[in-house]
């Protein structure tokens, strides 16, 4: 009875999602340009033109010269061309924190829409009277907002991927995407970081009245990873495979915390009164 009740509050939320052009439309807007356009526009020209003539690629060139000693420098410096060494230093190091931002996004979207869209749709106090468990109730929240993520995430990779080794296959005449931190990325960190997102966002959810308002405080999650960027395109910060292994390793143990503390925060009493703040 409790998997059924918690299988059909999945299959409600994530067909309210589909049927709410409000929440579908900037999930997804985002992710396709930073899975097909990005690495479009980085390698398309560079199969005809050298890149430092096209527009202002110091940064980059700063970054490979000051790679740190390892494999990425190896790889990296390993190319006869500095087009083949810039675009490969792109996709697979310098555009990777632009796939945690888009769990963040999804998560942020969906977990905002968890319990503030049910109060919006005055479906509230029937949700809370059916008879399931509150801890079977918010798992169910959590997975309807964790599993469309995690699957977007999933699909712009592939997505991501396809068009890199594309385009890139005339110039490389080799698939050179994924390497192995985009795996760790993917299966390690993802997942991780979209949990404790949606935990975020779905607490928020349940104490706030609407879904912008819950959207607006559950966005504040994306800043972390905005740093995170700043610091990979500034070079203070390589997004490699031992970051990633130990940045999914503290990741978990925050959800963990959330996971332990959960009941504390949610009981009937106050999302019944959270309806009326």
């Amino acid at each position: 009875m409790k998997t059924r009740a918690v299988k059909a509050i999945i299959k409600k939320d994530i067909m309210a999602i589909g049927s709410n052009v409000q929440i579908w439309l900037p999930m997804l807007l985002i992710p396709i340009i930073f899975s097909l356009v990005l690495p479009g526009v980085l390698i398309i020209p560079a199969r005809f033109y050298e890149l430092t003539t096209i527009g202002n690629m110091d940064t980059i060139l700063k970054l490979l010269d000051n790679l740190p000693p390892g494999a990425l420098r190896e790889i990296t410096l390993s190319f006869d061309t500095v087009n083949k060494k810039m675009i490969y230093f792109a996709v697979n190091y310098l555009f990777a924190p632009f796939f945690l931002i888009i769990p963040l996004m999804a998560a942020s979207v969906i977990g905002a829409n968890s319990f503030a869209g049910e109060k919006e749709r005055k479906t509230m106090e029937s949700l809370l009277f059916a008879p399931v468990a509150l801890p079977s109730l918010f798992w169910a929240k959590i997975l309807s907002a964790f599993l469309p993520a995690f699957f977007l995430t999933i699909l712009c990779s592939l997505l991501y991927g396809l068009m890199v080794n594309l385009t890139a296959y005339p110039l490389f005449h080799a698939l050179i995407f994924p390497q192995p931190n985009w795996l760790i990325l993917l299966f390690w960190v993802t997942p991780a970081l979209s949990l404790g997102a949606v935990f975020v966002n779905v607490l928020i959810s349940a104490k706030v009245k609407g879904f912008q308002e819950a959207y607006q405080l559950g966005g504040l999650v994306i800043l972390p990873v905005l740093v995170l960027f700043v610091g990979q395109i500034t070079g203070l910060l390589l997004v490699n495979t031992v970051f990633l292994w130990w940045l999914g390793a503290s990741l978990w143990l925050i959800d963990l915390i959330f996971i332990k503390r959960v009941g504390e925060r949610l009981n009937r009493d106050k999302l019944f009164a959270s309806q009326v703040l």
